[in-house]
């Protein structure tokens, strides 16, 4: 997959097993995580470079994105924009 214009493509980091205690959480009460590794980066839009690279790990908004699924795993597509830093 490529994305186009300023588009990145993230993998999401898996939702917590357990809390730090050692509690186990019901796949019903997971939070979508907020935290994942960017896979694909358009080329920019409108002259501007992306500031994100293949690799990075990034934090997002918790409703930030599309999401897909392809070839077995999922993904989310987003701008640039709706990623909050690099980690």
């Amino acid at each position: 997959m490529k994305p186009i214009a300023d588009r990145v493509i993230i993998k999401p980091a898996p939702a917590e097993e357990k809390t730090k205690g050692g509690i186990i959480i019901p796949d019903t009460a997971k939070e979508k995580p907020q935290r994942g590794e960017v896979v694909a980066v358009g080329p920019g839009k409108d002259g501007n470079l992306m500031t994100v690279q293949v690799g990075d790990i990034v934090l997002y908004g918790k409703y930030s994105g599309q999401e897909i699924h392809y070839e077995g795993v999922d993904y989310l597509i987003m701008r640039e924009d709706d990623i909050l830093c690099v980690v």
